[in-house]
């Protein structure tokens, strides 16, 4: 072989190193590099998140109530019209493209918006515990935290670090939850960073048949809770800082738990082991080589990865498509479906009587004040953060705030966010399918940080 191919090869070689290690360093960095700031524990792309929104300021709500408006109208123009130009550009059709249901619920989110912008209508819809948490509270760090994400997730997807990981990982992936080992670094980021974030990279993964309809619905359902950071907001919401180890180690106890379990029960044991376009998955490209080892045979596929990446422009346009999908696609959903389900909390008694039965096994647990406690145990589905508000004032009992506060997280299913980031998503669940999960992980991780509560308490 000639000395000028045997160069050629080297600078290809360097260059595929480069190309995988910069970028994946620089993912890693931003999803899941831990940082402490003014004692607080956080990561970059929170941290970059919260920057944003100090820049944007007080024109952050006139921006997020532009943005769903503009959304909502787009979509009627282009369902009804249907113009060539929409048609013709695959990123505007699905964008604007939508059916006769997902374009009513980004119109109602578009109308929530404005009445809880300007107070206007019935106050049921736009006070401060509905509409306006919503859009106060919640859709402000979704806009910033949803854009930053989308532009940096090929760093995560495009460079080969999941081809990598998930050679690696396989071996524990597989058989604990029945998922490929690329699974780890999307269950990581979105238990360590953001459950919305990793939503929307188990959806990401999906379209692409990196996830068959299965392993995404038990990504997206099982591994998907609020970051590490909003955890300690609800431990504080209760009372209960110094109890933080003892509660994130209730969290992730019960949540593998849930994850190993749920999974084999309906509805998840019904979704098919089939990619999104209906053909099946190989699993010999989780085999390693003889003659390979792991690792090896991990960055010979990171790096064939890394060598497909033609165009750092081509990876920027896809990032930008990514930040479009979740702040055009999933922001009015999480005001409409989010403002629905807070006010039915918020006007009617249906969750306290369906809490209701909940008070029996809260006594056979040894849970003190289990009828204020079990007023709580659904509630969470409409948004996390309400059971540990009405905790807070309702329950003296520490070892039971400690479990109210456990358990909103370990339900993960919320409709004010995660629940509708689900349902906006290509992850193949539907709402009524939520509501089982929600109850199977509630049923489930109950007892277990009850037993959890009890050893500190």
């Amino acid at each position: 072989m000639s000395d000028t191919v045997l160069s050629q090869q080297n600078y290809k070689n360097k260059k595929n190193v480069l190309m995988f290690a910069v970028p994946s360093l620089l993912g890693l960095f931003f999803f899941l590099a831990p940082l402490t700031i003014d004692g607080n524990f956080t990561f970059p792309l929170a941290l970059m998140a919260k920057g944003a929104k100090a820049v944007l300021g007080d024109a952050i709500l006139p921006t997020v109530t532009g943005v769903i408006c503009f959304s909502a109208i787009a979509s009627i123009i282009a369902s009804l019209v249907k113009p060539a130009f929409v048609i013709n550009s695959p990123l505007m059709t699905r964008l604007f493209l939508l059916t006769p249901t997902w374009l009513v619920i980004r119109t109602l989110g578009a109308v929530f918006t404005v009445m809880a912008l300007n107070q206007i209508g019935p106050e049921l819809i736009w006070n401060g515990n509905t509409g306006g948490l919503v859009l106060n509270d919640l859709l402000p760090s979704l806009l910033v935290t949803f854009f930053l994400a989308g532009l940096l997730l090929p760093l995560l997807l495009n460079f080969g670090l999941l081809e990598l990981l998930g050679t690696l990982l396989s071996k524990l992936m597989r058989p604990l939850f029945r998922l490929p080992g690329r699974a780890a670094i999307d269950c990581v980021s979105s238990w360590l960073g953001d459950g919305t974030v990793g939503v929307i990279l188990t959806s990401k993964q999906y379209e692409d048949k990196k996830y068959t309809a299965r392993e995404a619905a038990v990504v997206a359902t099982m591994f998907s809770p609020v970051g590490i950071s909003f955890s300690l907001v609800v431990l504080t919401q209760v009372g209960l800082e110094n109890y933080f180890v003892p509660f994130y180690f209730a969290i992730c106890l019960s949540g593998v738990v849930a994850a190993m379990v749920i999974q084999f029960l309906p509805p998840l044991s019904f979704k098919k082991d089939v990619y999104i376009d209906g053909s099946a998955p190989n699993r010999d490209d989780e085999l390693v080589p003889e003659g390979k080892t792991t690792l090896g045979y991990g960055l010979d596929l990171a790096l064939e990865r890394a060598d497909k990446v033609k165009s750092l422009g081509s990876v920027a346009k896809e990032g930008l498509g990514n930040a479009l999908d979740m702040v055009i696609g999933v922001l009015p959903v999480v005001m409409a479906i989010g403002t629905m389900g807070l006010v039915v909390a918020e006007g009617t008694p249906i969750f306290s009587l369906l809490g209701a039965p909940f008070v029996p096994l809260l006594e056979m647990l040894n849970v003190p004040e289990a009828a204020a406690a079990a007023e709580t145990m659904l509630v969470g589905f409409t948004d996390m953060y309400v059971p540990s508000i009405i905790a807070a004032s309702t329950v003296n009992s520490e070892l039971t705030r400690f479990v109210i506060a456990a358990l909103s997280v370990t339900q993960l299913i919320f409709m004010s966010e995660t629940g509708s980031v689900i349902l906006s998503s290509k992850v193949p669940i539907n709402f009524f399918e939520l509501v089982g999960i929600f109850l199977l992980r509630t049923l489930v991780t109950l007892p277990i940080i009850v037993l959890v509560a009890h050893a500190f308490f």
